[in-house]
């Protein structure tokens, strides 16, 4: 288990969401989930007992250690809450589990957005107004969006390499060659990967679909893409750089977990998350 601070804290009675809350998600590792007189009974490894209220829990998030009864998802399932399997403090993401009942309001407002070539573009268009607050996009292609934010991020690589004296050479990524790449692109593609995990699990506890995006097209996770350009700059980049520094060029996986929690946790990311994809595409899209 990582040291430090934690994206998630540890469930205990105390922590429960109030009846009154229908909770996004909870996150659980190392313990036991089943059943008691047909409520759903959490047993960590410590030999603790706390029962979810499971009616106002939307996801559980299931991770390392943790193991699940076919009656506990019998359970879940008919209090319309999902479960998704991830790994520590949901930086991974490997598999979602969802009921026939759940509501699916989310997902097709998701679809009808993107469905539509003028409002696909106008949540487009809203992702990039935060990355440019000062640009006239009103007139400007999905094309021309993307050149403007390729542009951007490779000026935002050179700058970071001047401000933390790190040699840059370009973004470098081969598929399960991971050792190849310089120490800067290795933490580049960690955390990215990282920040593709949280997203998945927020995506997933607030009904939506990772594989229905606005701007990336082609991929297994556009929508993940989409929100991860967002959050990149601060981060994957900046800390990619940050970190190259203080790694004196050796990578070190635990110490980019550790740098990165601390980040996620500073920044509230998951508040902002929730925040975020409730804005592009709230109500308010027409």
């Amino acid at each position: 288990m990582a040291n430090g601070q934690r994206l998630f804290v540890k469930i205990t009675r105390e922590s429960l969401p109030q009846v009154k809350d229908k909770y996004p998600f909870i996150y659980l590792e190392r313990g036991r989930l089943e059943i008691d007189d047909s409520s759903l009974k959490w047993l960590d490894s410590e030999g603790n007992v706390v029962r979810l209220p499971v009616a106002t829990i939307n996801t559980l998030l299931l991770g390392p250690g943790t193991s699940i009864t076919h009656e506990a998802v019998k359970t879940a399932y008919a209090a319309n809450c999902s479960l998704c399997w991830v790994g520590e403090d949901s930086l991974l993401f490997y598999a979602a589990g969802f009921q026939p009942t759940a509501d699916s309001r989310n997902l097709r407002r998701q679809m009808e957005l993107a469905c539509d070539k003028k409002r696909s573009l106008e949540v487009a268009r809203a992702m990039f107004a935060r990355r440019f607050p000062d640009a006239e996009l009103n007139n400007k292609s999905l094309k021309e969006m993307m050149g403007m934010e390729g542009s951007r991020v490779r000026a935002l690589y050179q700058e970071k390499a001047q401000q933390y004296g790190v040699g840059w050479k370009g973004r470098q990524f081969t598929p399960n060659k991971f050792d190849l790449s310089d120490t800067t692109n290795q933490i580049l593609t960690s955390a990215n990967a990282a920040l593709y995990g949280i997203l998945c699990s927020a995506v997933h506890a607030m009904g939506y679909s990772p594989h229905v995006g606005f701007i990336h097209t082609g991929s297994p996770l556009p929508f993940i893409y989409d929100l991860a350009d967002l959050y990149k700059a601060e981060l994957s980049i900046d800390l990619a750089f940050a970190l190259n520094k203080e790694m004196a060029g050796q990578y070190n996986k635990h110490l980019l977990a550790k740098r990165f929690r601390e980040r996620v946790i500073a920044m509230d990311l998951l508040t902002i998350v929730a925040r975020d994809i409730t804005q592009l595409l709230g109500e308010n899209k027409k």
